[in-house]
């Protein structure tokens, strides 16, 4: 069901149920329930899409870094405006330390313990976490990706070991529905993993999120609050897929926008050699991991 569907369930006078149990049910936030689409400006894409740009780029800058930055570049808007498209876009700053994050979690909802800290790896005075099996380990999130003249939201799942895209998909809205939809078309292709890693955001912390990860018996990871870092393997395959494919393609419509982001994902997983697996491909080395424990 989409979101707008699920808001047609939500009643304010249910003789059983309060309104907040009735978010909960049908997995929806709050604040989804009573957004009210707002057009916005082709100056206000543009800054959307500037916003975007600088954040990819610079992973670490908070609403104030971008807001000075877009300052620079000749654009006029305020730190609070710049907070809240920051939010629109879903976009919180990696800090090595706890900050304030804008990624929008549901204050009714369980957070769970992040639990990669069991792969954490020194490297001089660098920690990373390291997977040492495919299928393990998926990561999910979900991001802001542009077309011309406006905006779709991808959410995506990635196995750690081998950088492997396990399913995705475009919608445009960001909600609890988008996040599961992934999760259940991965999960119907390859065999569960042990753990699966988010942020806190609502659409991760939902009732129906959790649940299915509860029911096949998948440990319940999330990043610390501010700490993309946490969820860092993902991340940077957004990045990738932004500045090699996204950037470049300024794509007209929403079905061009699919049909190329298919293209580049099967050339991720199959063609695309990756550094951090001795210059082997993504999915031949997840697929051939299934293959040998099978």
């Amino acid at each position: 069901m989409g979101l707008n569907d699920k808001k047609s369930l939500i009643e304010s006078k249910h003789k059983q149920l309060s309104v907040s149990e009735q978010y909960e049910l049908v997995g929806i936030s709050r604040s989804s329930y009573y957004y009210k689409a707002v057009p916005m400006s082709p100056e206000d894409i543009k800054i959307l899409h500037k916003i975007d740009e600088i954040a990819t780029d610079n992973s670490e800058y908070g609403y104030r870094l971008i807001h000075a930055q877009l300052k620079k570049d000749g654009h006029s808007i305020g730190k609070n405006r710049v907070l809240k498209y920051m939010g629109i876009l879903g976009l919180q700053a990696i800090y090595p330390t706890k900050k304030r994050a804008t990624s929008i979690k549901h204050p009714e909802h369980k957070i769970y313990e992040y639990l990669l800290k069991q792969y954490w790896k020194q490297d001089g005075k660098k920690k990373h976490v390291y997977v040492p099996n495919p299928n393990e380990v998926w990561s999910g999130d979900i991001t802001y990706i542009r077309i011309n003249g406006g905006f779709m939201y991808l959410a995506a799942i990635i196995d750690w070991h081998s950088k492997a895209v396990l399913a995705y998909k475009i919608s445009n809205s960001m909600d609890a529905t988008l996040a599961t939809d992934v999760l259940q078309e991965a999960l119907s292709k390859y065999p569960k993993p042990k753990i699966f890693n988010s942020d806190q955001g609502s659409q991760y912390t939902s009732h129906e999120h959790t649940k299915l990860l509860k029911d096949n018996k998948i440990q319940i990871s999330m990043n610390g609050r501010g700490r993309s870092i946490d969820n860092i393997v993902i991340e940077r395959f957004f990045r990738t897929l932004k500045h090699s494919n996204i950037y470049i393609s300024n794509y007209e419509t929403i079905k061009d926008l699919k049909e190329g982001v298919a293209a580049y994902i099967h050339k991720y997983n199959f063609k695309r050699f990756h550094s951090s697996l001795d210059y082997k491909k993504p999915m031949n080395v997840y697929l051939d991991y299934l293959k040998s424990v099978a």
